[in-house]
């Protein structure tokens, strides 16, 4: 069960403000009847909702793979005018959206969809779902840096949960790392790097799950296949 003003924006009715307006306007029935009450939960599978006596008609689920570059906006509009994450979807007639965020200065692997259930369940702290990245991070991190990241780093929000951290490559300036977290707070990794004293230099999310960038150049998408979007629900179990 779901909103009702949340199943006419997905439906592509309108923006879910714009169909809290139909909602109170009385423009919309439910099973033939009127509604006003913008509470009202409805199984968009089940019941009949009408917008301005036509029978809205529900969006195929589709989730997309996209390699987000840096310097883009995750967010479906700016009102700076700053390049978005949608900027590279206008030809997807489905309104999508991105699930959980990749900061305007970090690059990487970025999903987007229209299926409010799997998203809010990869951003869940329950389903711990691992994902990957590569820091290049200013210096040489001491073993008990290392040590440290991998154990839990304390910020301003409390302790980390343990990561798995792997040196890739140093040289004598910087040194580049990959870090598996399975929580979601806002700027984690670098902030991680930050309390063992070695700033990011650049960040790159490689992978979610089992799902990678393989085959992707920067800006580019594909949509997941029937069989990774089985096992992302599987996982989510």
């Amino acid at each position: 069960m779901e909103r009702l003003q949340k199943v006419l924006a997905h439906a592509g009715v309108a923006s879910r403000r714009h169909s809290e307006e139909l909602i109170k306007s009385g423009k919309v029935k439910v099973n033939g009847k009127v509604v006003t009450q913008l509470g009202v939960k409805v199984d968009p599978a089940q019941d009949q909702i009408e917008v301005n006596g036509q029978l809205i008609q529900q969006e195929q689920k589709r989730t997309f793979l996209f390699y987000k570059p840096l310097r883009v906006i995750t967010s479906m509009s700016d009102p700076q005018g700053r390049k978005v994450v949608a900027d590279y979807f206008r030809s997807v007639p489905e309104r999508i959206y991105p699930v959980g965020r990749l900061d305007y200065d970090t690059e990487g692997l970025l999903l987007l969809t229209n299926d409010g259930e799997l998203a809010n369940r990869l951003i869940h702290p329950r389903y711990e779902v691992d994902k990957t990245y590569v820091a290049t991070v200013k210096g040489r991190p001491s073993p008990a840096a290392i040590e440290q990241l991998r154990k839990g780093v304390k910020l301003e929000d409390g302790w980390t949960a343990p990561a798995g951290v792997r040196i890739l490559s140093q040289d004598d300036t910087q040194t580049k790392l990959q870090l598996t977290i399975r929580e979601g707070r806002n700027r984690q990794v670098r902030r991680m790097c930050d309390a063992v004293g070695h700033p990011v230099i650049h960040l790159m999310r490689t992978k979610l799950a089992f799902l990678t960038l393989e085959g992707l150049k920067r800006g580019e998408y594909r949509e997941l296949t029937g069989q990774e979007q089985e096992r992302l629900r599987r996982l989510l179990t």
